[in-house]
């Protein structure tokens, strides 16, 4: 007998498939974010160099966006062949793109050394970054979404998100520990380039991980079925068709979900070493320590806040994150005012905990919304679409405000609404906590852990 999602006793166990995930997406996380980080510490005067620091910086993080306008392209190859040969394939495939393109960035001649071709460079590598991670997280989640049960999805799923701050952790801490050994000097000469180089070494660990895994029963018993429709002579439309004919609406709730999320997640850690260093004008290494300890509080809580949406629900957890959060955009930037360190990292760790209660149901939450089928193509959508509009901007027009302002009052307002859209967005939406992934029929509706959702049942929110 086939091993089920819900059985404890499968041959990879749902822990292993756990550990491949989040050892996966942290590795890609830290490739993704090293490039985040270094745009608001060095990139700014190796391949953008410009009389004001500001203006630099915004060059920098111009590209940064780059690699977010790519992973919505990324979401749909991966999302279509991820719906069709599997997850664990594309997973493998995501991993080496997004470690290539960093270790590469780790070889690059500077503006110093060949002039305008440098930023050129850094930008394609950049886009092969982002277009890797559009196809990462889908694939990371629903791997462990449809392994694990109904009853214990939050938690479980909650993990791959977990790659996202250990992935900060990683790629912070290198930083740190580089700018705490070496001179500026030394750092901007060389030091910048070890954490991309050592990409290289994590990718082999994670590629050993991932390759060991299987494939998910939920999606083997779909393409199954799908083969018998097609002997049948009855022929389905490509997953990304289908999602935007059929699950449009699932897509903007995605989407609206991750909005304030996503911007409050970049402004709390990207634009934060940008406010910290360049407008307040305190070392680097003291925006860089608050997001080492904001990021392991929040890698040791996300999966909290998985566990507490499966006995609450997705919404009502997601709801505290997102209605905490607009309030604490003003009293983040009144913290880091103070110029003191304590103060700092408490701001940085209180936003990423009300940041961690969206992000933790938010992986079983988008998984729920769509069947089988078109799963990865949805979720991949719906997420990487809201990258563009969320992530990708956010620390440009924090800057830009800040630039233009000179005051953080605006950022705070921008924040704050940001997470006022997720907000409302959560609130119309419907609950999902329980739904059988197996059973299609896209209810997008509320269910006991554990029940199926039938076609003739009346869906409740």
């Amino acid at each position: 007998m086939a091993p089920t999602a819900a059985d404890p006793q499968a041959p990879s166990g749902i822990r292993r498939i756990v550990a491949a995930s989040l050892v996966g997406t942290t590795i890609e996380w830290y490739d993704f974010f090293l490039y985040g980080s270094a745009a608001a510490l060095v990139f700014n005067k190796l391949f953008f160099p410009s009389s004001d620091p500001l203006v630099g910086t915004l060059l920098a993080f111009l590209t940064y966006a780059v690699g977010f306008a790519a992973r919505p392209l990324g979401g749909v190859v991966f999302g279509h062949f991820g719906d069709r040969i599997g997850r664990k394939k594309l997973l493998v495939i995501s991993l080496l793109m997004m470690g290539g393109a960093t270790f590469a960035m780790g070889l690059l001649p500077t503006h110093a050394s060949i002039g305008v071709g440098a930023p050129v460079l850094l930008t394609l590598l950049r886009l092969v970054q982002g277009f890797a991670l559009g196809g990462e997280w889908g694939g990371a989640v629903l791997l462990v979404s449809e392994h694990g049960g109904d009853r214990s999805r939050g938690f479980w799923a909650s993990w791959p998100q977990a790659g996202a701050p250990g992935g900060n952790l990683l790629a912070t801490g290198v930083l740190a520990l580089l700018a705490a050994v070496q001179s500026d000097e030394a750092f901007l000469a060389w030091g910048w380039r070890v954490p991309f180089l050592l990409s290289g070494v994590l990718v082999v660990i994670g590629l050993w991980i991932r390759i060991s895994v299987t494939e998910s029963p939920v999606f083997l018993e779909a393409r199954e079925k799908a083969a018998e429709q097609a002997a049948a002579g009855v022929k389905n439309e490509a997953p990304v068709v289908e999602v935007f004919r059929r699950s449009w609406r699932e897509v903007l709730t995605a989407m609206g979900t991750r909005f304030g999320e996503n911007i409050s997640y970049y402004v709390l850690t990207a634009f934060l070493l940008v406010y910290v260093n360049v407008h307040l004008q305190l070392p680097k290494s003291e925006a860089l320590n608050a997001v080492l300890i904001g990021s392991a509080v929040h890698f040791v809580t996300i999966p909290m806040w998985g566990a507490l949406s499966d006995r609450l629900g997705r919404r009502p957890v997601t709801l505290i994150g997102a209605l905490g959060m607009a309030g604490w955009a003003f009293a983040f930037f009144a913290l880091l005012d103070s110029r003191s360190f304590p103060a700092i990292a408490f701001a940085v760790t209180v936003g990423l905990l009300f940041h961690g209660a969206m992000y933790g149901p938010q992986a079983a939450f988008i998984s729920e919304m769509f069947d089988t089928r078109v799963r990865y193509s949805g979720a991949s959508m719906g997420s990487q679409l809201a990258s563009i509009v969320g992530g990708a901007l956010a620390p440009i027009i924090a800057v830009e405000l800040l630039k233009e302002y000179g005051t953080s009052t605006p950022v705070s307002l921008y924040l704050c609404l940001a997470a006022l859209v997720t907000a409302v967005t959560v609130w119309v939406a419907r609950e999902t906590r329980g739904r059988d992934l197996a059973v299609d029929g896209n209810p997008s509706a509320a269910a006991e852990p554990g029940h199926r959702l039938r076609d003739s049942e009346p869906i409740g929110s």
